[in-house]
């Protein structure tokens, strides 16, 4: 397969599934009238919109048929990503369950866990939040202080947790927690994961509106939670191994490139439709050429994971490269609407543009600070 035709990821089945997701898009669309949103992995929630694409096929395409998934690789779940992303659909309230927990599950999970969870992951109708990041535990998570104390039948849950999208509306998160008291010299030892009902006696959830007035993180407060064994995710003491496994899978996929997208291709489409200059034309070919080289490096994860390999650092170098090109897309979005000669147009991008300059500074924040991400990518490449 030559370079072009892995980047078009077209490759087998997949050109007829791009076909097919997109079809359902554009007929959803125009049915249901919901509109494109900026960074809709995190901002759109509608869980209509999450039953119906599950219904048509497009959640829980990584997970086995006996668990209610369609047992296919996750290259098929990338395209579907990928044409959910670019039309800004709003995919919020399963992302997290489809993106993360599944894979985790399934790798790690008890069969009475896969046979509990992952239908209703793959139904659209089960939802998930992610409980890694505290106060003091952001992208250094070896720092994190919520602790899980053996306790009978189960253990007890005491910590905080903050920047939990979805939380408040989630059924479930999954919480890191330290087993075991902390070693100076071993840092990364005494973690483990733990599958928590939300709605469990001594969690409470607390609003963080954002500056633009929405509600999409919260601060999760756990005071003597108590979970039973069989929610115990993996193994005790194991939870750093799998927690990094987990945002492999967080940090690769095409959200870390296209949570502009929908601005961006608004953009340039506006530009098409006129006649422009050549420093216009070429800063248009940059914008595009750089999301081109993401996007590349981006699918090789894709095409990593699906044959089974460690894709780890590859995965931090597009968090690190994407995220950056996403806020710097904004930027140049911005000059390039100058050019736009449709005043209504330019009016319409004015206002997309506004929401994605109140987003922007996220980008490079979660899922790992861009700084803690190229001490993992050094290390990767054998760099101390």
């Amino acid at each position: 397969m030559s370079e072009f035709d892995a980047l078009c990821a077209n490759d087998g089945d997949l050109a007829e599934l791009r076909s097919t997701v997109r079809q359902f898009l554009v007929a959803d669309r125009d049915t249901f009238g919901w509109q494109p949103e900026i960074d809709s992995w995190l901002t759109s929630w509608d869980a209509a919109f999450s039953e119906r694409l599950a219904d048509a096929g497009f959640v829980g395409l990584t997970i086995p048929t006996e668990y209610g998934g369609h047992g296919l690789g996750f290259l098929h779940r990338y395209v579907v990503t990928e044409e959910l992303l670019g039309a800004g659909a709003p995919v919020a309230a399963h992302w997290f369950a489809d993106r993360q927990v599944a894979p985790s599950l399934l790798t790690y999970g008890t069969e009475e866990q896969r046979r509990r969870l992952l239908p209703g992951i793959a139904a659209g109708t089960l939802y998930s939040a992610i409980g890694m990041s505290e106060h003091g535990a952001g992208s250094d998570l070896a720092a994190t202080a919520t602790k899980a104390t053996r306790v009978d039948g189960g253990w007890a849950i005491n910590g905080t947790k903050v920047w939990t999208s979805g939380g408040h509306r989630a059924h479930f998160a999954i919480v890191l927690a330290r087993t075991s008291a902390l070693d100076p010299d071993h840092r990364h030892a005494g973690f483990s994961q733990f599958i928590v009902a939300l709605d469990s006696p001594g969690v409470t959830i607390s609003p963080i509106i954002t500056l633009d007035g929405h509600h999409h993180f919260n601060e999760v407060t756990f005071d003597e939670v108590r979970v039973a064994d069989a929610d115990v995710l993996g193994e005790i003491g194991d939870g750093w191994h799998q927690v990094t496994a987990e945002l492999g899978f967080e940090r690769s996929g095409p959200e870390r490139i296209l949570s502009t997208a929908t601005l961006v291709i608004d953009v340039i489409r506006s530009l098409g439709q006129q006649t422009v200059d050549d420093r216009t034309a070429a800063e248009v070919g940059d914008l595009l050429g750089r999301a081109m080289a993401l996007r590349q490096l981006s699918v090789s994860v894709a095409r990593a994971l699906s044959a089974g390999e460690d894709a780890a650092t590859r995965a931090a170098l597009v968090k690190d490269l994407g995220t950056r090109f996403e806020q710097q897309s904004v930027e140049l979005c911005a000059e390039l609407i100058d050019y736009v000669s449709d005043d209504a147009a330019a009016e319409r991008l004015r206002a997309v543009l506004a929401t994605a300059r109140q987003h922007s500074p996220m980008f490079t924040l979660r899922g790992g600070t861009n700084e803690v991400l190229r001490g993992v990518i050094a290390r990767g490449l054998g760099v101390r």
